[in-house]
């Protein structure tokens, strides 16, 4: 592809910027804006030299100059530069539509699911860098050996996408993984998210179940059998499409290490625990598997994989004090990450936190879906901040709403973020394992001073 001018707006998104970043290194000329940029995008952008020099919209830097324009789901119905673009009919892609017009001829893999599906989908690349295959990528995570979570190339015969069920563009509702047309999918599991998307559960499961019927003849249909729903979407006959249902890997636990189970009576240990992330690992193997990586070879690769960034992930271990943090922010993720630590440190004392930061978490008439998430850890916690409940204009929730959702009596609850570090500090000398689940930073809590 001959090099092209293209302007993102909504540049500073997670996989916005990663994408402008990848194509920025193909050579293509980038530009872009974005009425609010954060960490890390602001660094990362900056470093390749395309951060905006203000923050806002200016429809002055749309013209018939350029060859594409890419919109994020940040963006409103009425930007003006999106207005702007389409009256000069300029060719306009959400990043998905465009990460399928670059991949085309390369062979589709895409991770879906509620739960899991950045882990599966790193898990899968650090399987395929390990033994030196070549492949493109978008995942939504930072990982350890990889300078970018988007990369594109032409040479690539395929590429590993993890596919999300959130809105494509703002003038696009249909989810993301509906876009990248699959030859082999994998859906992890299903639990109701995405509330201001997906009103009820039954029309959340459709959007995976449309994913499932658009499966091309020949396709690949990957997914958890233990999931109930899931397994009557997986186990649903479509012509000519490969089902592969999956299930835990088998796996023991001594003394504070996992080991994987062989088919030949061998033990590997291994860098992640939890059983939710022994489904995982099967379905990155069951994938593999169809990449041409043999069992002997992914279980040589995976013994090395420490976890994508925020997804359980060992801050420190100090003496017998250990910190992780985990970017659980929906019940269902809440639940298995809590019970993971408690499988893996049955004997510890668990304090356990979690911040109410998405939209569906902080919606009063969803908050009943927490219930009984926290029950495996000894010290609950849950952080909310009144002024995320203002700008996403919801109803206020009280602490006691909060207590009665997670029907926890002992269940501490805080709205100010100097409170909760203080009461935590104060916490921490009896708790063995400290766990922050979060989507966002607990209102900028000081982790190091914690550590």
């Amino acid at each position: 592809m001959k090099p092209q001018a293209i302007h993102f707006i909504s540049i500073g998104g997670s996989a916005m910027h990663n994408l402008a970043i990848a194509l920025h290194q193909q050579g293509h000329t980038i530009t872009g804006s974005d009425d609010e940029i954060y960490e890390p995008s602001r660094t990362r952008l900056a470093q390749h030299g395309l951060l905006p020099e203000t923050e806002g919209w200016f429809p002055e830097k749309i013209s018939d100059r350029l060859d594409a324009v890419i919109v994020g789901m940040h963006a409103r119905k009425d930007n003006p530069e999106l207005a702007r673009a389409q009256a000069l009919g300029i060719p306009m892609y959400s990043y998905p539509e465009y990460i399928y017009r670059h991949s085309e001829n390369k062979q589709r893999v895409v991770i879906a699911g509620s739960h899991g599906k950045t882990t599966i989908t790193s898990m899968i690349l650090h399987v395929l860098k390990y033994h030196k295959r070549e492949f493109d990528y978008l995942v939504g995570a930072q990982l350890e050996g990889f300078d970018n979570m988007v990369k594109l190339t032409q040479r690539a015969p395929v590429i590993v996408i993890e596919g999300d069920e959130y809105a494509s563009s703002p003038v696009d509702s249909r989810p993301k993984f509906l876009h990248y047309q699959p030859h082999i999918a994998l859906i992890s599991g299903i639990a109701w998210d995405h509330v201001n998307i997906y009103p009820t559960y039954e029309v959340y499961v459709d959007q995976f179940e449309l994913l499932a019927d658009a499966m091309p003849k020949g396709g690949i249909l990957v997914f958890d059998q233990t999931d109930d729903m899931l397994d009557v979407i997986g186990q649903k006959e479509r012509e000519d499409v490969h089902r592969l249902p999956y299930k835990a890997h088998p796996y023991e636990i001594k003394d504070g290490q996992t080991f994987l189970l062989t088919k030949q009576n061998t033990r590997l240990p291994l860098l992640i625990f939890g059983e939710h992330n022994m489904k995982n690992l099967s379905g990155a193997m069951t994938v593999c598997d169809r990449l041409g990586i043999t069992e002997d070879m992914f279980y040589e690769a995976i013994q090395s994989f420490k976890g994508a960034s925020r997804r359980l992930e060992r801050v420190t271990t100090q003496g017998s004090k250990t910190v992780f943090r985990d970017f659980a922010h929906a019940p269902s993720k809440v639940e298995a990450t809590t019970e993971a630590v408690r499988e893996q440190f049955p004997d510890k004392k668990i304090l356990a936190c979690v911040e109410l930061h998405t939209f569906s978490s902080l919606n009063k008439n969803f908050l009943s879906q927490y219930k009984n998430r926290l029950d495996a850890a000894d010290v609950a916690v849950v952080y909310y901040n009144a002024h995320t409940l203002a700008v996403k204009r919801l109803e206020p929730i009280t602490p006691d709403d909060v207590k009665a959702a997670f029907g926890r009596a002992d269940l501490q609850v805080f709205t100010e973020t100097a409170d909760l570090q203080t009461w935590l500090l104060q916490q921490l000398p009896q708790a063995d394992v400290l766990l922050l689940m979060s989507s966002g930073t607990f209102g900028g809590l000081d982790l190091n001073t914690l550590i």
